[in-house]
């Protein structure tokens, strides 16, 4: 907080001040929403909005990003708590704080030890179809209270206040921009009032209930919504803290890549810099705010994040001023969201999360990588076959496994030199020269044990294919290490070619590479010699 705070001008303030307002009229019917998703009362869902964005905004390096509910976060903590209380008793709140605060305490204990590179080994596609089939889940859940009842024995006047708010959410979506630009509305307040479209949706659906009396015909609606601020929650259940570290580790997990995703997105389009450690510890102690607000889970927004963006966030102050509003609008009397009717609440949830179905992840790696493209069906099926906790395993997994599949499989070229020039290419790619009595192969990966016997049986299939070969060279150009297991295979394969009469050759080794070998007995025993190019090899090898 003191970075952006002892440099704040003045002139931030008018952006600050609007996108905390904008941003704290948005969050009411969302966090609403999404507490409803995560099976908590809804009030629970301003009390997660409320003190978590104050403590990201003393720990966070995002200028710009939103803590607070969000869909998925919301659906795993459902999820999670479900198997253990029924959903609506003290238990089920109590767990659900508690998950925040395991959850927080493994993302502070990561921050701590700078674990934040592990956010790499999730791959796109996985993230991408795990989003895909969240938003798939989210939004079949909302189809009873939508509805009223379940298919097909809906109930009349809830189904069609929640289609009809369906309706006018995904026009606002799709038209209401261009209809205010046309009006004469600039772009950005057109932006915005698009962005602010469930907002009034549900006032106007607020407004219905009461001037129709929806509420005696059999319309659900929140119902009373206890005034004043959170109170320190302190209250947890020894007997399930065994059962909630695993799925603690993995929606700690989950909140950490969804808000780095969204930060570093915002953080690009103004040249700021995130401090992923940092980021770590602040998503972990927000999060042990919102188990001390009697909250659930809480993560980084992409679509409020952007709002917060567009309507001119500088500092995190118009985080910490939105957190005031939701703060005032408790104070205040509630008893007008006691009204707020729940088919509308359901529609902002699926009309919000059908908004998470991006293909053009699963369209680009389909032509790119079909291996991805499996991965992103995967992880996306998982999540709806086998349910939120099972489909962020799945997706770990395959993230892992499409690694260590790769690096298994390194490419293995077979160089010939190119004509009239000192460079040597690929003999598949390029019309190169070679000679009979030498095989030059360059490994185009890090020699590991992972590796090491597919490395040996391609050598040996090309010694094979080149009988009249009396040198080898393996050009290491694309090799940045070599671990023991790998050393140990180099070596035996330089005693199998000395007993063949075969040199074993070296070339373009990269320094740090070097520095190792030269600690071993490989360099002292090798039945060659090793070549600064593979000109240099080619040229005394003839």
């Amino acid at each position: 907080m003191l970075a952006w705070l002892k440099n704040y001008r003045r002139a931030l303030l008018p952006g600050d001040i609007s996108a905390g307002i904008v941003v704290a009229m948005m969050m009411i019917p969302q966090g609403m929403a999404y507490a409803l998703v995560a099976g908590l009362p809804p009030v629970t869902g301003i009390y997660a909005s409320i003190l978590p964005p104050i403590v990201y905004a003393i720990f966070g390096t995002s200028m710009t990003q939103s803590v607070g509910p969000m869909a998925i976060v919301s659906l795993m903590t459902a999820a999670i708590v479900g198997q253990m209380a029924p959903a609506g008793s003290g238990l089920y709140s109590v767990l659900a704080a508690q998950l925040a605060l395991v959850s927080g305490g493994v993302l502070l204990l990561c921050g701590l030890l700078r674990l934040g590179f592990l956010a790499n080994f999730f791959s796109r596609p996985v993230m991408s179809g795990f989003t895909v089939g969240s938003a798939l889940v989210i939004a079949g859940g909302q189809l009873k209270p939508l509805l009223g009842a379940d298919l097909p024995h809906w109930h009349g006047p809830s189904a069609a206040l929640g289609l009809g708010s369906v309706l006018l959410l995904v026009l606002a979506r799709s038209h209401l921009a261009h209809l205010l630009r046309a009006c004469g509305m600039k772009a950005p307040g057109a932006e915005m009032a698009t962005r602010l479209a469930p907002m009034f949706v549900v006032v106007f659906g607020l407004l219905l209930v009461q001037a129709l009396g929806l509420e005696a015909m059999g319309v659900q609606t929140t119902g009373k919504v206890p005034s004043g601020l959170p109170q320190l929650n302190l209250a947890m259940s020894s007997r399930h803290w065994q059962q909630l570290v695993q799925p603690g580790l993995l929606v700690g997990f989950v909140i950490f890549l969804i808000s780095m995703s969204a930060a570093q997105s915002l953080a690009l389009k103004r040249n700021e810099k995130l401090a992923s450690n940092h980021e770590l510890v602040g998503l972990g102690a927000a999060n042990v705010a919102s188990m001390l607000s009697g909250a659930f889970p809480v993560t980084g927004s992409m679509s409020r994040s952007a709002v917060n963006f567009a309507a001119g966030a500088q500092t995190p102050l118009a985080s910490v001023i939105t957190a005031a509003l939701l703060a005032m609008a408790l104070v205040a009397p509630t008893g007008w969201l006691a009204l707020l009717p729940m088919p509308v609440l359901a529609a902002t949830i699926i009309v919000a999360v059908l908004g998470m179905l991006e293909l053009d992840t699963l369209r680009t790696a389909w032509r790119y990588d079909r291996g991805d493209a499996l991965a992103w069906f995967a992880s996306g099926a998982g999540v709806v076959v086998l349910g939120v906790e099972a489909g962020v395993l799945v997706g770990v997994a395959l993230s892992m496994g499409t690694l260590i599949w790769r690096a298994s499989r390194p490419h293995i070229a077979v160089l010939g030199r190119i004509p009239g020039s000192e460079h040597f290419r690929n003999i598949e790619r390029y019309s190169a020269d070679t000679r009979p009595e030498l095989l030059a192969l360059r490994i185009d990966a890090n020699l590991f044990f992972g590796n090491s016997e597919a490395v040996q049986q391609r050598i040996e299939d090309e010694l094979r294919g080149h009988p009249q070969a009396r040198n080898l060279v393996l050009v290491m150009s694309a090799v940045s290490s070599i671990d023991t297991s790998a050393l140990f295979a180099l070596s035996e394969l330089n005693q199998s070619l000395c007993r063949r009469g075969i040199g074993l050759h070296l070339a373009e080794v990269k320094g740090p590479v070097m520095d190792r070998l030269r600690q071993s007995d490989l360099l002292h025993a090798l039945n060659g010699e090793v070549f600064l190019s593979i000109d240099i090899a080619d040229k005394k090898l003839q």
